[in-house]
């Protein structure tokens, strides 16, 4: 059971370095997969369009998928470690490298970089919907490189500091439910008239899962910009002024971060499903985005990513005297 909600400080590096590597092996099933299905079929059973029947059967749709999320990290290594423990270890580091998306951040929006560099709009538009949720069509070249340097920000928070940060405080169980979260809010979390209510309790526990990963997130992005010889003054002074701007208490972190670090207006309303939706602006008006500024928003990350995770060592160091 150990391994299912602590593990070791060199462990959790080796499943971000596999992540770094390999990504997400072509072929295997992946965990939110699996979590995204529950959360479908759950829909399908419990939405009713009433209100008050909607805010209850929500949140108890809400509270199965992370138990059962926890409970598939949990399984695997508790039937690994009736065989060895060394067995557990590895299957628990396996599982950690799941919940964790350096290498698909960093692929999505190099495949973007590249095909804006070769001139190639049609490509881009296609290769936009794997990072970036807001019609292509709608997008010209600059609207592309600021869609993909703001999901750039905000993944670096969701897909990648936030897990380590669930992974540190809880094994490959807290990360997996962490993951669960982040599929509630993606797929019922909205505030439409089908979402209001149902989704009201899975957006609202994203929110507070979210609160410490994004700040980290965007203090780790202040730093790399220092580290990196960018903006890092800027990155800070925006992040303090504009982050709170955002719709999202948490999204607005490491996006106003990003836009100061990077010297960008980033933000502004986006065209979702043929619809605007009114969202704020980070950073000041000045030059017009460049293909060059992905690159340098990947660098950023990827220092950010670093930074997060011997921050979370060293706190687990300094707390319990031990990695």
């Amino acid at each position: 059971m150990r391994y299912a909600v602590y593990l070791s400080a060199p462990m959790i590096l080796a499943a971000l370095l596999g992540d770094a590597a390999f990504g997400d092996p072509a072929g295997l099933p992946h965990p939110v997969r699996l979590f995204g299905a529950m959360i479908a079929a759950g829909e399908r059973a419990l939405w009713s369009g009433d209100s008050r029947r909607d805010s209850v059967r929500g949140a108890l749709l809400a509270c199965a998928v992370i138990c059962l999320a926890a409970m598939l990290a949990a399984l695997p290594i508790l039937a690994a470690g009736t065989i060895a423990r060394w067995l557990a270890a590895v299957v628990a580091i396996a599982l950690a490298w799941t919940t964790l998306a350096a290498r698909g951040l960093g692929d999505a929006a190099t495949a973007i970089e590249r095909a804006l560099a070769a001139n190639d709009l049609a490509g881009a538009r296609k290769a936009i919907p794997a990072l970036v949720g807001r019609d292509p069509e709608s997008l010209d070249p600059a609207g592309m490189i600021r869609a993909t340097i703001e999901s750039v920000a905000e993944n670096a928070s969701d897909g990648i500091i936030a897990p380590l940060f669930f992974l540190f405080i809880g094994g490959p169980a807290a990360a997996f439910a962490y993951k669960a979260i982040n599929t509630l809010d993606s797929m019922i979390g909205y505030r439409d008239a089908r979402y209001l209510y149902f989704g009201r309790a899975a957006a609202r526990i994203d929110d507070a899962a979210n609160f410490l990963p994004a700040r980290l997130t965007a203090l780790c992005l202040i730093a790399a910009a220092h580290l990196t010889e960018l903006r890092g003054g800027a990155a800070w002074r925006v992040c303090r002024a504009d982050a709170r701007r955002h719709q999202s208490p948490n999204a607005g972190y490491p996006e106003a971060a990003m836009a100061g670090a990077l010297g960008l207006r980033l933000g502004g309303d986006a065209i979702y499903g043929g619809e605007i939706e009114r969202r704020a602006s980070f950073g000041a008006a000045g030059r017009e985005p460049a293909v060059a500024d992905i690159a340098a928003a990947r660098r950023l990350m990827r220092l950010a990513v670093a930074l997060g995770f011997c921050l979370l060592a060293l706190l687990r160091l300094i707390l319990t005297g031990g990695l």
